[in-house]
């Protein structure tokens, strides 16, 4: 599938969410556009896992909720168009799933948009489930929006109003959540969430035209509920939901824990890829074994005022870890044995918000392993999901606004095995050679390092920018004779990328494709060839920095448009 999009004038970022009928299929976000001539980006994507709706006729919902108005003036044209072909991958160990069912709103009847909106909705279905069923994997989507799209950010319940006489009222419920997937109450899998900083994020010149990591395609994670088939083919109706939790605190007390609902607001969605037996098979066997370790929860805060007594300073440090396990014995049409579904993850993330609330900093890190093991087929994820924060802002009192900040996201994903979705691999199939074994790892290490600085005057009418951000991406493939639990991998380089840009210009830009260079090349600088010194680009600032609050905007609907949570820049 192709997505290309031409847009002029000024804009937030927007969120934008695919669906087949009721199904969420993808999940993205617009580039904040610019002044004539404006900006054009492709984004390309392979949708073979849904192909139990490209088999029939289906209606497609994208939503793209936008604003305009003589402050907020550009619209978004876009284009989307699917690409069909005979394709020479084999499927085999890892087909399509035979049947999709929803987990949301389902408003596609009346051409609405079906994701639950967090806390305000119940994000639950009933459903009869197939009783023919072999394997099921529920895939969850979730991002945070409005007061928590910086959610990794926040700071403990007890602190929101450290700051209340200089910098305002900060974000809470701690900087950590959780999304939870519930079979009839009972937990059957986590995803503690990546943090995706949009194109408009943190400073805008960061963004230019490097956007951040999962921006345009935010990945969704599965969570292998076969371990559940005893109980959901018994022909009964069953409930699914989708909870986000935070941490909470009492001032003064060391005690903490999880929440059952969280600020305003996260979007979410799930469905469950089914694959069937032969009809009229019913599949039986005992009820999960589920073994869950609460989480552990660490965390130290200290605080220091000057010598007036205004806070200062506050540093806190907060470490997550949870395991889930889930076993049961399944007999189906045709295969029978132990299904084990097991996930251990660990959190930390390490604070300081200081000069009086208008300097922050996070260490950010989550490292993950989800595993799925059944008699014919196994799964393994090992993900780390780091990120470094330090961004600054100031007003002076005739109101001149300054905002600085350093940004480091890191991704490393390695997955074995057969998952819903594309690994990469499949692009590389050929790579692996006739007379090898082919490639049954994949291996994605990717970092985005940059830094970026915004100004505007008092009046709102000037304003300017600029900013540098590098970006190196690996890929690789490893075989059979090592797998991810061994923590030793002999990878094969698939694809490379290291990309530099200077206030909007790519100045350098390599790439490898197998282990072989297709092209390499850097931007001299000197009189004769320079980058742009600053991008004056930037009109009015958001209302809303630093956590200060302001009301809502309304798009043409009527739909509440929210604004950002922390330093939000629009760009014309």
């Amino acid at each position: 599938m192709n997505f290309t999009v031409i847009s002029q004038g000024r804009q937030f970022d927007r969120l934008a969410l695919m669906y087949f009928g009721d199904t969420e299929v993808w999940r993205t976000s617009t580039a904040e556009p610019t002044r004539p001539p404006g900006i054009r980006w492709t984004y390309s994507k392979d949708m073979t896992e849904y192909l139990y709706f490209w088999k029939s006729p289906q209606k497609l919902i994208f939503d793209l909720g936008n604003l305009l108005d003589d402050k907020y003036t550009a619209s978004f044209n876009a284009t989307l168009a699917a690409t069909f072909f005979t394709s020479r991958v084999g499927t085999e160990d890892a087909p399509p799933a035979d049947v999709i069912i929803p987990i949301s709103a389902r408003k596609g009847a009346t051409n609405g948009v079906s994701q639950f909106t967090l806390p305000a909705e119940n994000a639950t279905n009933t459903i009869s489930f197939p009783q023919n069923v072999n394997r099921a994997i529920f895939s969850v989507s979730a991002n945070g929006q409005a007061s928590e799209e910086f959610w990794w950010s926040n700071v403990l319940q007890s602190d929101v109003l450290t700051f209340g006489q200089t910098a305002g009222q900060l974000p809470g419920l701690s900087p950590f959540r959780e999304v939870q997937v519930l079979i009839d109450g009972n937990l059957a899998g986590v995803q503690w969430p990546f943090p995706v900083i949009f194109t408009g994020g943190v400073v805008p010149s960061l963004h230019r035209p490097i956007v951040g990591l999962q921006a345009f395609d935010l990945r969704e994670h599965q969570i292998d509920i076969t371990p559940w088939l005893p109980v959901l083919c018994d022909g009964a109706q069953h409930t699914f939901a989708i909870r986000v939790a935070g941490l909470n605190n009492s001032e003064g007390s060391p005690d903490i824990s999880l929440t059952e609902a969280v600020n305003d607001s996260w979007y979410v969605t799930g469905k469950i890829f089914v694959w069937l037996d032969e009809a009229g098979s019913v599949t039986t066997g005992i009820a999960p074994a589920v073994e869950l370790i609460e989480p552990s929860f660490s965390f130290s805060r200290y605080l220091t005022q000057n010598a007036t007594g205004v806070n200062e300073t506050l540093a806190f440090n907060i470490t997550v870890g949870r395991a889930v396990s889930i076993k049961s014995s399944i007999s189906s049409k045709n295969q029978a044995g132990e299904y084990t579904w097991s996930q251990t993850l660990a959190y930390s993330n390490g604070a300081s918000v200081s000069n009086f609330g208008f300097t922050q900093v996070n260490d950010f890190t989550i490292n993950g392993v989800d595993s799925a093991i059944a008699p014919t087929t196994s799964y393994r994820a090992i993900y780390t999901y780091p990120l470094h924060c330090n961004q600054t802002y100031s007003m002076s009192p005739q109101g001149n606004l300054t905002i600085s900040a350093r940004l480091i996201e890191g991704l490393e994903l390695h997955v074995e095995g057969s998952s819903v979705f594309p690994t990469g691999l499949e692009a590389f199939e050929s790579a692996s050679g006739a007379e090898l074994a082919p490639y049954t790892t994949s291996h994605l290490k990717t970092y985005r390092d940059g830094a970026a600085f915004f100004s505007q005057t008092g009046d709102r009418k000037d304003s300017s920018g600029y900013g540098s951000t590098n970006q190196v991406f690996h890929f690789g493939g490893s075989r059979g004779n090592t797998t991810v639990s061994d923590g030793r991998w002999d990878v094969d380089e698939l694809y490379f990328r290291n990309v530099t840009a200077v206030n909007g210009t790519i100045t350098s830009d390599s790439e490898r494709r197998s282990g072989v260079e297709t092209y390499d090349f850097n931007i001299v600088r000197g009189p004769g060839n320079p980058t742009e010194t600053s991008l004056a680009l930037f009109a009015i600032a958001s209302e809303k920095v630093g956590g200060l609050r302001r009301p809502l905007d309304r798009d043409a609907r009527g739909k509440e448009m929210p604004t950002r949570p922390s330093v939000q820049i629009q760009i014309p």
